[in-house]
């Protein structure tokens, strides 16, 4: 008599086993491909974070540099001057503005 109820909690046990072990790979399945926050979509946003990541270092930078320029040209005519002729092709009465290409 307790063999057979034995073998029907072994039985019960690997019926249950079975059951969790089905209900995990469902679960995982769903998770890495159907649902709404899934594996691959959360590699894409980690690529997107990445690359805005790197870029908002990048613009960082650049406004550094350009309130630097900005501060440099406040301060020195000679610059401003110089920023001027180049930037927007500005020129003193009776001067020629010869524009040189590089060609590529």
């Amino acid at each position: 008599m307790g063999k057979t109820n034995s073998t029907k909690y072994r039985k019960i046990t690997k019926k249950v086993r079975i059951e969790i072990i089905i209900t995990s790979v469902l679960f995982l399945l769903w998770l890495l491909f159907f649902d709404s926050d899934n594996f691959f979509k959360q590699r894409e946003d980690q690529h997107k974070l990445d690359q805005l990541t790197e870029q908002k270092d990048y613009l960082k930078l650049k406004i550094k540099a350009d309130k630097q320029k900005i501060e440099e040209l406040k301060t020195d005519n000679e610059n401003l001057e110089k920023f001027a002729r180049e930037e927007f092709l500005m020129k003193k009465e009776n001067e020629d503005i010869f524009i040189i290409k590089e060609v590529e």
